[in-house]
C-alpha cells in the first residue's frame, strides 16, 4: 500500500512531484486545471515530458487526476451536463497524456429528479467520455457522503452505474470520510467486515482502485462532507489501523485530502500518521 497525498500543480504538472517528496508522500493527486473553472487547457507536450521524468527520478508511485467540483453528470439541465461531459473528457485526455492511474470524480447531485431517472444519462455521458478518450486510463466513481440528492453514497448505486456503463476501464475510489458519514462503520472491526462484504457482493473488489484517506470531523451516518486530519476526526487512529490492516486495502494507494494541521491541506504530519499506522 502506497501513501500520497493532494498536491498542487502550481508552475506546472511536473512541479507537483516535488512537493510531494517533500511531505514524504509516495503516490500523488492533482488537478488538471482549477477545480472551479470549466476550462482545462491543453498540457504542453513538454510539460508531459518534464512530468513524466520527474515521476521516473523520484519513483513515484500512481497519479490520479481528480476531476472538477462543478461536473455533474445526473443533473437534469443539459447544458450543465455538456460542461461535465466536456471538462471530464479534457481531463481524461490530460491523465491519459501523463500516464495517470486515472480520473476520480464525484457523482454530484441528480438535482431532484431521482437516481434511477438520472442513471441512463449519467452512464451515457460516462460512455461518451470514455470513447472519446481512448487507452487504459481509469474512469473511478468516487463514494459519496449522501447529502442532498448526491449520487453514490450507497455501494448499490456505483454497482448500477457500473454494470449500465459496462467498460472494463470504469472503477471506484473509495473515500473513508464519505463512506463513513454515508453510514458504513469502518472504523469498527465488524463494521469494516460488513462493509467490505457489501463492496465485494456490490462492486467486486477488483475495481477499488483508490482510497482517499480522510478522518472525519461528523458522525457516523451525518451524510455531510467534513474531512479532518489523521487521528484527530471521529473515525481516529484505531479506525485507520483497522482499514489499512485489512487485506482488502493490501494493493489499493491512498491519497490523503485532509486539511492539514496548519490549513494548507495535505502535509508531512498526516503522510507521517499513516506511515506510522501501516506500520
Amino acid at each position: 500500500m502506497l501513501i500520497g497525498a493532494h498536491v498542487s500543480t502550481a508552475g506546472g504538472a511536473s512541479k507537483a512531484i516535488g512537493r510531494a517528496e517533500e511531505i514524504g508522500a509516495e503516490c500523488m493527486q492533482i488537478f488538471a486545471s482549477s477545480p472551479r473553472a470549466w476550462k482545462v487547457p491543453p498540457m504542453a507536450e513538454s510539460e508531459v515530458e518534464k512530468f513524466k521524468a520527474e515521476s521516473e527520478r523520484a519513483g513515484m508511485g500512481p497519479t490520479v487526476v481528480h476531476g472538477k467540483y462543478l461536473c455533474a453528470i445526473g443533473s437534469p439541465d443539459p447544458e450543465l451536463v455538456e460542461k461535465s461531459v466536456a471538462a471530464l473528457t479534457a481531463e481524461l485526455q490530460t491523465a491519459t497524456q501523463l500516464g495517470a492511474l486515472g480520473v476520480i470524480f464525484h457523482p454530484a447531485s441528480h438535482r431532484g429528479q431521482g437516481f434511477e431517472a438520472a442513471l441512463p444519462q449519467f452512464t451515457d455521458s460516462m460512455k461518451r467520455i470514455l470513447d472519446d478518450v481512448p487507452g487504459e486510463t481509469l474512469l473511478m466513481l468516487e463514494t459519496s457522503a449522501g447529502s442532498g440528492d448526491h449520487i453514490g453514497s450507497k455501494f448499490n448505486e456505483l454497482a448500477q452505474i457500473i454494470r449500465s456503463v459496462d467498460d472494463p476501464r470504469v472503477a471506484v475510489c473509495l473515500d473513508t470520510q464519505h463512506v463513513w458519514a454515508a453510514g458504513y462503520n469502518i472504523a469498527d472491526s465488524g463494521g469494516l467486515e460488513e462493509t467490505i462484504k457489501e463492496f465485494d457482493s456490490e462492486i467486486g473488489l477488483d475495481l477499488l482502485r483508490s482510497v482517499h484517506a480522510n478522518d472525519s470531523k461528523r458522525e457516523l451516518g451525518s451524510s455531510v462532507d467534513r474531512h479532518d486530519n489523521i487521528g484527530e476526526g471521529l473515525i481516529g487512529s484505531d479506525g485507520f489501523k483497522n482499514i489499512m490492516g485489512h487485506s482488502a486495502f493490501a494493493d489499493v494507494p491512498f491519497y490523503l485530502e485532509v486539511p492539514g494541521f496548519e490549513k494548507k491541506g495535505p502535509d508531512a504530519p498526516n503522510v507521517e500518521a499513516l506511515k506510522k499506522i501501516r506500520g
